[in-house]
This record gives C-alpha cells, structure tokens and sequence, in this order.
C-alpha cells in the first residue's frame, strides 16, 4: 500500500480540506477557501471554521483529528480491515490511521469522504444473514473464513465490537448486528427490545427491526441515521461522537453526564437536546446500560447541531462494572439524587427531573425487568 503524501477531504462532492503528513507521527489540516466561504466547522472545538493550518496531537487518534479517526473502522471493522491487509500482503501495524482513511474513502459513518481511496473491497455481498453470522464466528475464533471478502465488503467500515453488516432494504441502508464472544445467543432480541423501550420512554430512536434467523430469536437492525433518503435524492449526514468532539478516547472513561449536558447546550443552544440527553442518562442508569461511553454519544449537523438518535442500547458493563460515564461523579450505584444532582447543574428544573427519571424508571421496569434480571444473572 503506497501511502498518500496528503488526503483530500469532502463532503456531499464539495472539498472540506486537506489533511499532510506533518513531524511523522502527525497531522496537519487545512479548511479549503471555498469551505472557508461556504462550509460549516465540523468540529467546532479543535477545527473552527479559520484559515490557517491546524495540527493534531499525537494523543488520543495517534496524530489525526477525533472527527477523522470518527470515520476509521473500529473494533469488528478493524478486525476485518487488518484481515483484508493481510490478504492483500500487507502489515496492517505498518499503517497508519493518515493512511487508513484512505481505505474507508467513502463507505465511512457521517458524510466525509476521503480521497485518493486505496480499494480493497472486491467481492459479492449477500443477504443471508445466518451464514454471515457463522462466517462471523469463526473469524472471532480466528478459524479461517471463505467469506473474509464478503464480509469486509458489507461491514469492513463498521466501529464497535459486536459483529455487524450494512444491507439494502427498501433501498435505504440498515446495519444488522451479530453476536460477538462473550454475548448470549439472543443479543439481538435483547437490542431489538432496548431500543423499544428507549422509544417508550421517549428516546428517539432509528427504525428499528428484528431480522428473522433459523438459529436464534433474531438480528438486530437499525435504519442508518447518517443517510436519509426522499424521492429526490439520497444524502449523507455529518455526524460526530462526544469522544471526536471533546479529542478524547473511549476507551478511558473520563466522562461525566454533567460534562455530557452542558456540552450538549453548548453545541445546541437547545433546551429540548439538552433534555434529550437528560432522558437519555435516565435510561442508561435503569435499564443497566454501562457502556455508555463517549462514542456511544453523537452530534449530527444539519445547518445547526442537535443530538443523534440513540444507540448502542442494550444490558451492559463497562470498566469495572460501572459506568463509562459517571452520573455526578457516581459510577457504579448512581441514585436519584445524583440523577437531580445532573438536572440541577444543567439548568432543569427539579420537579421536570423527576418527573421524567421516574416515568424510564416505570417504563423500564415494565417492559425490561425480566430481560435484566436474566442478564444479570448471565442466563438469558
């Protein structure tokens, strides 16, 4: 793979910037003049819409900017990037997260596209998803699969741990989860019911569906929030994580729902998304849902910011057992006075607070209380 000696940056065909090399381990970016006159910062904190170069820390994105390491596969992506680098003869820690962005060029999450593109994607897909969830397996085994091509093909850009695949349905793109190792073989009912429940409690959520398996209670999907499709035309979303944002890694948790408010007011001005996020901590804290890390939280920009629709809803854990995000400072028992601890800081009103922590406590109870209780105890 020879790499770029500069990547080139747009979004919906129009030229962001560019982004050199710059001291090897870093990275240098530059808005474009027609961005600068035209364009929008996309990402407010560390690229403001200036003139001027802009150099990324070598920590945490390994010398690149949180909104570009945003469209780097992670977790089950890099596995099947570093499988198809291998493959294609190449060490894949010889590569550097500059030159990795050329590899997702278009296929990554939210509208940057990154060019010029280093194409590794060459086989057939398919829409059998029992068999990709075996073929799945085996590659976490680290048994060979026949279809390594297919797979990165479908879902070599994916972040996250878990399995996954992108597929056409209705002409709109869905990504459909698998299990991973560690999870119980009906992962994917439980997701599929989180994310109802979210909805119940007045979280928006994407469309959502349960993709009928002969193995197992189902698959969970969901519809992309970062594409949106209408008759006329198919467009992509900019999109952006806390952890792009605030240039800090998820896998450190360091965040705390306070934090996690204000910055939702400081990007929105909204009181609604801030809100939103405040229903949001309510459902992560009842329903256990500990993995409730700086990625797992995003921004989408459409003229102005608002937050993204919810995911990554299910029983979890993070470090320890607590949560990735602490409530008031509370990670691993958070109560309801560290909840109105979190509403008071933001600016919400007491009885508002309570009001709405103890309807998701209600909703949560009521239709997720026999799921908890099983993944508790590791039976489900």
């Amino acid at each position: 793979m020879k790499t770029a000696d500069r990547i080139e940056v747009f979004f919906d065909g129009k030229k962001v910037g560019t982004m050199v090399p710059y001291q090897k381990r870093l990275t240098a970016f530059e808005y474009s003049d027609e961005w600068l006159r035209n364009g929008f910062s996309i990402s407010p904190f560390s690229l403001p819409l200036q003139a001027g170069v802009k150099i990324a820390k070598a920590d945490p994105f390994d010398g690149i900017f949180g909104i570009f390491a945003d469209s780097l596969p992670d977790g089950w992506g890099r596995l099947l990037v570093d499988r198809m680098l291998r493959k294609a003869g190449e060490r894949p820690e010889e590569i550097d997260p500059f030159s990795r962005l050329s590899i997702v060029g278009a296929s990554g999450k939210g509208a940057l596209e990154y060019k010029p593109v280093y194409n590794l994607q060459t086989a057939k897909q398919t829409d059998d998803l029992d068999h990709l969830a075996e073929e799945c397996r085996k590659i976490l085994q680290t048994e060979d699969s026949g279809d390594l091509d297919t797979l990165f093909a479908m879902g070599g850009s994916s972040g996250g741990a878990r399995p996954k695949v992108t597929i056409r349905l209705g002409g709109e793109d869905w990504i459909v989860k698998f299990p991973s190792s560690g999870d119980p073989a009906d992962i994917g009912f439980m997701e599929y019911e989180y994310n109802l429940c979210a909805k119940d409690c007045g979280i928006e959520i994407p469309e959502v569906k349960l993709f009928p398996s002969a193995v197992c209670q189902g698959y969970f999907g969901c519809k992309r929030f970062d594409r949106i499709k209408t008759p006329l035309l198919e467009k992509k979303i900019h999109t952006a994580s806390v952890s792009a944002m605030l240039e800090t890694s998820h896998r450190i948790p360091s965040l705390d729902y306070c934090s996690l408010l204000a910055l939702t007011w400081q990007l929105t001005k909204q009181t609604e998304e801030v809100e939103k996020m405040f229903t949001l901590m309510c459902f992560n804290v009842f329903a256990h849902n500990r993995d409730d890390h700086s990625n797992n939280f995003s921004f989408v920009y459409e003229g102005n910011w608002r937050l993204s629709p919810a995911y990554d809803l299910t029983y979890s854990n993070s470090v320890g057992g607590e949560h990735a995000t602490t409530v008031a400072g509370e990670g691993k028992n958070p109560t309801m006075n560290d909840i109105l601890s979190v509403a008071k800081k933001a600016g919400i009103k007491e009885s508002l607070a309570r009001q709405t922590a103890e309807k998701v406590h209600e909703t949560v109870n009521e239709r997720l209380g026999k799921i908890i209780k099983k993944a508790a105890k590791k039976i489900f």
